[in-house]
């Protein structure tokens, strides 16, 4: 929409204000000031309005009637009087509707504006002729209260608007305007965040909001990210580990060295890629743009037609005009205009809350057409880490008890299988002792003396290096076809010896995600195929695929085939995104109908992604397929409101059914038009309130 009306946020944010603490803020601050007068505005005007219309309505001979004061408010002039306060009304509370309508005329781009500006401009035009002489009937009061409920409806309609459109506000809300700044004295020093720089220390007390990007080097905490990743549980930090500016620090305080500021920030990354994304068109809102455009010519056509038809019937000017200033205020796109630009703002506040950050809207909107997701394996379904997956007991001792000597053994190691193994027993509380002796066996493995004893944790070429045969009695009955077979799945297996004998079997592969599997499910519910591609061998692909229940998978992808592989997926009609950690995937993201990237932590400016996914975790994708299937259907439920009452409005408007004594009056017909404005808003915002705000979008 033009002229004073834009409230999606249409007007140009291209330029950038310093604010005062010196950092720097798009100019949606600034539109979002416009906005917040241009409500205000129309809630001056109509208030004046209606203070008007009262002496309007008292003068007026149907309402006298109405009253039982037929004659006794009448007096010579009267007329003059309603036209010198109709007068007012229409100038002063129609204002924003003249204006509106001299800049769609201007843009060549007529709308609703310049349907409201037609029909009170007729209104307001027949009835003063009227009133200066010519034969007929006015209907001023008629006029006022039209000016009245399209003021009251635009005033209404903006502050839904207002309030769809606050994701940014939100974001930027998260920021504190100063940081405690530690001198090299120890010294603590508040200063605007405008003035910090990549080096300083900054302390930031429990409960309050970190400044800015940086790595803890002193303390451990736990912080709230939930408004910037969607990350619900509280994260530890401790010495060394990445912070994000906006996290609200929990229960003690801790010193953060400043690693990023102003516009490379993540906040201010997220705030940029939200602007972004409301910004961009819709597919859709080119169609709905389309329709407003025929809906305006429609409404003038049926305007003109239903005024001649009346006139050639025999009625009088003042209801033949009546008529077509009811068809013209009761056929305004109004909610046609709103009804794209609304979900838009709010699914992306939405995606925005819940960490998907959408780059290009037209890839969000192409994700509720999906028919499969291809995933990364390393780090995206699975943790990238080794972990125990098996372990095979023998000569009489339990899971618990191979484990415990095997970590004792591996904790003086910092191979990434020892690390995997003392990692797993400590996820399972297993306690284990210290080893005494340590020593390593190059290229075979460790040994020491646990509990007094000679423990060895070594590869299968350890044991065919010396003899020792896994089918014995040492290792149990069937335990050589259950280590065969963990050899086939791909995983890393290593023995555990005590003395020379086999004590146990440890089996060790990258650990799958915990939400891979409710991930796949939910997909896969969903009507999604899933599928996985990675650098793996076959038999690690193959046991990924099985663990997780995957459509399809492909192994030992090089990462200049990642791309090739996408493309053969789409070449069976499928339309096909890709979910990789952004780096080596991006020719594949690019390739993809939808690229992905998922787990990108503080840095999300991954220029290969049509979208972002905060978290590390598969079962966001489930969450934006949900999200733009759920946003889509908003889209189409508004569409059908803004055009399809008008099916049934537009005959009683021009008084089709006038016979059987239904009539509209322009006050009703605008009425009914704002009704409609405000159930697409309020339809709009229900998008945010639970259909597609809550982990189970996936049912969308």
């Amino acid at each position: 929409m033009t002229g004073e009306h834009h409230p999606t946020g249409a007007a140009s944010h291209g330029h950038r204000e310093e604010h005062r603490d010196g950092s720097h803020g798009s100019g949606h601050d600034g539109h979002q000031v416009h906005q917040a007068h241009m409500v205000a505005e129309f809630r001056r005007r109509f208030w004046v309005s209606v203070a008007l219309t009262v002496p309007v309505l008292l003068l007026a001979p149907l309402i006298q009637g109405a009253l039982g004061l037929e004659g006794a408010l009448r007096f010579p002039g009267d007329r003059l009087v309603q036209l010198a306060i109709a007068s007012a009304v229409y100038f002063y509370g129609g204002w924003p509707f003249l204006k509106g309508l001299a800049d769609e005329l201007r843009d060549r781009s007529p709308g609703m504006m310049t349907l409201i500006a037609v029909a009170i401009t007729v209104a307001y035009g027949y009835s003063a002729v009227v009133a200066l002489g010519l034969r007929g009937s006015v209907f001023f009061w008629e006029l006022a209260t039209l000016v009245d409920i399209m003021l009251l409806g635009h005033w209404i309609e903006m502050r839904s608007v207002m309030g769809a459109s606050r994701a940014l506000e939100e974001l930027v809300a998260l920021m504190p305007s100063e940081a405690h700044r530690l001198n090299e004295d120890g010294s603590v020093e508040d200063v605007p965040l405008g003035v910090l720089e990549p080096g300083d220390r900054v302390l930031v007390k429990p409960g309050e909001k970190v400044p800015t990007d940086g790595i803890v080097r002193e303390g451990r905490t736990s912080m709230n990210e939930a408004m910037l990743t969607g990350e619900s549980r509280p994260v530890e930090k401790s010495e060394g580990e990445e912070v994000v500016g906006g996290a609200v620090n929990g229960e003690a305080a801790v010193t953060v060295e400043v690693t990023k500021t102003g516009d490379e920030s993540y906040l201010s990354q997220v705030v940029e890629l939200v602007r972004e994304a409301q910004e961009t068109r819709s597919r859709t809102q080119d169609f709905a743009d389309g329709a407003a455009l025929w809906l305006t010519i429609i409404a003038l056509s049926a305007g003109t037609i239903t005024l001649v038809v009346w006139l050639l019937a025999g009625r009088s000017g003042s209801f033949a005009v009546e008529r077509m200033v009811t068809v013209m205020v009761i056929t305004c796109p109004h909610a046609l205009g709103l009804a794209i630009p609304l979900v838009v703002a709010v699914s992306t506040a939405v995606s925005a809350r819940q960490g998907l950050l959408v780059r290009d809207r037209s890839a969000f909107e192409r994700a509720r057409e999906l028919d499969a997701i291809v995933f990364d394996k390393t780090g995206t379904l699975t943790e990238g880490r080794f972990g125990v997956t098996d372990v095979v007991p023998a000569g009489g001792r339990t899971v618990e008890g191979v484990l415990r000597l095997a970590a004792a053994v591996e904790s003086h190691s910092e191979h990434p299988i020892a690390a995997g193994v003392v990692r797993s027993a400590e996820e399972r509380g297993v306690d284990y002792p210290a080893p005494r002796g340590f020593e390593a066996i190059p290229g075979k493995g460790a040994s020491a003396k646990v509990d007094g004893q000679e423990v060895k944790v070594v590869s299968p070429g350890y044991l065919e290096e010396h003899g020792i045969d896994l089918s014995g009695d040492g290792a149990g009955e069937g335990a050589g076809a259950r280590i065969g077979k963990l050899h086939e799945e791909g995983k890393t297996v290593v023995h555990l010896l005590v003395g020379e004998e086999v004590a146990g079997t440890i089996a060790l592969a990258d650990v799958i995600r915990p939400e891979s599997r409710e991930a796949v499910d939910r997909l896969k519910a969903m009507g999604v195929q899933v599928m996985m591609l990675t650098g793996d061998a076959e038999a690690v692909a193959r046991w990924v695929a099985g663990e997780l229940g995957l459509d399809d998978y492909f192994a030992e992808v090089l990462p200049d085939q990642k791309a090739a592989t996408v493309r053969e997926v789409m070449g069976r009609g499928l339309r096909v995104a890709m979910v990789g950690d952004g780096v080596n995937d991006a020719p594949a993201l690019v390739a993809a109908d939808v690229g992905i990237a998922i787990g990108a932590g503080t840095d999300v400016a991954i220029e290969s992604a049509d979208i972002v996914l905060v978290r590390s975790d598969p079962r966001d994708a489930t969450r934006l397929v949900g999200l733009a299937r759920a946003t889509y259907r908003k889209m189409v439920q508004n569409l059908w409101w803004a055009t399809g009452y008008n099916v049934i409005a537009i005959p009683l408007a021009a008084g089709v059914f006038a016979s059987k004594g239904i009539l509209l009056s322009p006050a009703v017909g605008a009425a009914l038009m704002s009704v409609s404005t405000v159930i697409v808003a309020i339809n709009a915002r229900l998008l945010g309130r639970g259909e597609a705000a809550g982990p189970d979008t996936q049912s969308a």
